[in-house]
């Protein structure tokens, strides 16, 4: 299985989810994670502490590729037009993550746009909902069921061990934070999701 992570903003939780999705697939087949961002920041986090996924640059993707079951790729962020198109073409899933904030959201609505009649196949994850009683997770679930966009059930809560994490180098579970757990079993939900969806 090929995922991809992307979409046209910044800031909306991609490279964590690529960490984390990766992480998740490792415990069931051996798994490669891409790093395709300019910024390196799956190679740098893995570089920090140490991943339970081998990280290769792009450039250098294509050599390793077959020896993986599954492989996971965190994109650079604002792909072209064009770009989102190939990309879309050469993987299985791709998965855009998105804040439940205004600009990320038309971010979110612009990158769908220039996914139209490509075929691709696509889910959209809610990343970084705050907690109650804040209703944002729910009013961009709303939106996006109302502009009938395909999303995953699960949804990542915002959670101060996701940044620690990063800064160990390691995945969320190994962070020594008792709502670390909570954070991992967002990133499990989903996980198991793509295992349905992917058959």
């Amino acid at each position: 299985m090929i995922l991809a992570i992307t979409g046209f903003k910044g800031g909306v939780g991609k490279t964590t989810t690529a960490v984390h999705l990766a992480s998740f697939l490792s415990a069931w087949a051996p798994t490669l994670l891409v790093d395709g961002d300019p910024n390196r920041s799956a190679t740098g986090w893995h570089a920090r502490g140490g991943l339970p996924v081998k990280v290769v640059d792009e450039r250098v993707a294509s050599r390793y590729a077959r020896e993986y079951t599954h492989v996971v790729i965190d994109t650079q962020a604002r792909p072209s037009k064009e770009d989102l198109k190939a990309l879309a073409e050469g993987v299985d899933l791709l998965i855009l993550p998105t804040t439940p904030d205004a600009l990320a959201l038309e971010a979110l609505l612009a990158t769908l746009e220039a996914l139209r009649g490509s075929g691709a196949r696509y889910r959209v994850l809610l990343t970084m909902v705050p907690p109650r009683p804040s209703r944002d997770g729910d009013e961009a679930r709303s939106l996006l069921e109302s502009h009938e966009v395909p999303l995953f059930r699960g949804q990542i809560r915002r959670a101060a061990a996701f940044p620690k994490a990063a800064l160990l180098g390691v995945p969320v579970y190994q962070v020594p934070d008792p709502r670390a757990r909570l954070a991992w079993e967002d990133y499990r939900e989903v996980g198991q999701e793509i295992m349905e969806v992917s058959g």
